[in-house]
């Protein structure tokens, strides 16, 4: 039987579901006083949950922790303690009995093959914009204004996904649903202290590269400069989140959660989880994996959880061989989009105490941005490669593998001129394909490294290269991912999460789940390139 079979594991994970929930082994999400944190599925369905993950009764991991229970959870718990031992109980009948899966709302019909692209996208909006949410059993977190999914199982709204899906909305004359999208994750910082990863409970131990700013500056080009002051609340208490532990890292005690102190000087980020259990939407595969590395299992799920905050899930950035998932080590780099995007995080905040007439403070994180961005150069700048490589603090060493991330200083305009000349140049030379930007040069399988591109890496790469002038490279990214979008339109009707950039046949693949369409950032950086390029 499936219960028998799996009793090890089961047994085994509700350990790990123990500790998830005991707030004196692992670091506790931020919360504000206003409200409590809503409970993960881990915390309320226990030793359910885990079962039904490590029998793979649903294909997808995700789809059981976004099921919508039909009665209260402590009824479908007291049921399945009653029932579970006995000899006829069958699980999925179980989760049928007491859950309604999870809608798929459908993206793709036949009748988009003869519209254009652009009319494709404007409608495309109608279908993955959600209402404000109302009050549900689940995992959801209720978010009280509209705003825009990403598509396929991502049902929910993500948090860097959201900034490129802007940057389409606004080339589409949305600009209410832009605020209201950034009124929502202004409220899950007020709520939280940060945003997560997603508007999921599942998400709460981590965020997603801090794109915040950037929403912020977006809708201040939008509504005008007041918009600086009145968000920059919730940009201060981001900040403070990411930088939480800063203040008492000393060189015996170099790390905190998302800081680390290097050679007793400069403080710089990385990503974190708040918590080491698998990750309750992929946990078979983050304990089959555990257990294959023959490493310490609370730290590979650390990392993953890490990498997964990086929104880079997964890419040989974080792999110690460059090669494989196994030797995952995400949380001993320092990753330089962070840093780049934190920098600019602390210019936004700087900006917005100018506006407020606060000029100490103004000062004090303008101050704070250009130390990192000294830092960062010092640490992140290989001048053998010419090009700005992740640091791994752990070996004091830059990392073997070059991504697309090494364009973030120039999106942020943090290199000198010489070093964009440098970075132009790898990338013509290592990165640039006929569909676009590989995302890494490794070939490993996974979605975030080589043949694969994506948008928001092609989006940051673009606006790089134009803040430097190199306006020839940066315009032949956008026509050739332009057309890549338009080549498999035509032949698919539909805008893919990701893309094969080197052979155009072929739609991109790897990773942990299906290829995914609808798609919100895709639709947002198409829009976006294309106006650039029309202007140009």
């Amino acid at each position: 039987m499936i219960y028998k079979k799996y009793l090890f594991f089961i047994l085994m994970l509700v350990c790990y579901a123990c500790q998830i929930g005991d707030t004196d082994q692992t670091v506790e999400p931020f919360q504000s006083s206003q409200a409590s944190v809503p409970h993960p599925p881990a915390k309320v369905f226990g030793s359910l949950l885990y079962e039904v993950q490590t029998s793979r009764i649903f294909d997808d991991g995700k789809t059981f922790v976004d099921c919508v229970p039909k009665v209260a959870p402590d009824s479908i718990m007291k049921a399945y303690m009653a029932n579970k031992g006995n000899a006829n109980f069958d699980l999925k009948t179980f989760v049928n009995t007491y859950f309604d899966q999870p809608y798929k709302h459908p993206v793709y019909n036949e009748e988009q093959d003869t519209a254009s692209l652009i009319d494709h996208i404007d409608k495309l909006w109608g279908t993955l914009k959600r209402p404000a949410d109302s009050a549900v059993f689940g995992s959801r977190i209720q978010l009280p204004y509209p705003y825009v999914v990403p598509g396929g199982r991502f049902r929910e709204i993500y948090y860097w996904d959201s900034y490129f899906t802007m940057l389409g909305l606004e080339v589409s004359g949305e600009h209410q649903l832009i605020e209201d999208m950034v009124k929502n994750f202004a409220e899950m910082i007020d709520r939280f202290g940060f945003i997560p990863n997603g508007s999921r409970t599942y998400f709460l131990g981590r965020s997603q590269p801090p794109f915040f700013a950037l929403m912020i500056n977006l809708l201040a080009s939008i509504k005008g400069k007041s918009v600086w002051v009145e968000y920059l609340p919730y940009l201060q208490k981001e900040y403070d989140f990411w930088m939480t532990g800063a203040d008492s890292l000393t060189v015996q005690n170099a790390t905190s959660q998302r800081v680390v102190l290097l050679d007793s000087k400069y403080v710089l980020n990385r990503y974190w989880d708040n918590f080491d259990g698998p990750r309750e939407e992929s946990l078979a595969e983050d304990v089959l994996l555990a257990r294959e590395s023959g490493r310490e299992e609370s730290l590979v799920f650390r990392h993953l959880r890490a990498g997964a905050e990086s929104g880079w899930d997964y890419s040989s950035r974080w792999f110690a061989d460059g090669n494989t998932l196994k030797t995952i080590e995400t949380t001993n780099i320092i990753p330089v989009d962070l840093n780049a995007l934190i920098y600019y995080l602390e210019q936004t905040i700087a900006k917005g105490y100018k506006q407020t007439g606060q000029d100490a403070l103004a000062a004090e994180y303008e101050g704070k941005a250009q130390i990192r961005r000294e830092a960062l150069n010092f640490y992140c700048w290989d001048e053998v490669l010419g090009y700005f490589i992740d640091y791994n603090f752990k070996f004091k060493t830059h990392t073997s593998n070059p991504s697309l991330a090494g364009v973030f200083p120039l999106s942020f305009e943090i290199a000198d001129a010489s070093q964009a000349e440098k970075v132009s140049d790898f990338i013509q030379q290592n990165f640039l394909k006929d569909g676009g930007l590989i995302s890494t040069l490794n070939y490993t399988g996974e979605q975030w490294d080589a043949p694969n591109g994506w948008p928001p890496l092609q989006w940051m790469s673009f606006w790089g290269l134009k803040n430097y002038d190199k306006d020839s490279l940066a315009n032949t990214i956008a026509k050739r991912w332009v057309s890549l979008n338009e080549r498999v339109y035509q032949r698919t009707g539909k805008m893919m999460e990701k893309y094969n950039v080197e052979d155009l046949t072929l739609e991109g693949g790897g990773g942990e789940y299906p290829l995914q369409d609808g798609f919100g950032w895709t639709n947002g950086v198409y829009l976006k390139m294309k106006s650039e390029l029309e202007q140009n």
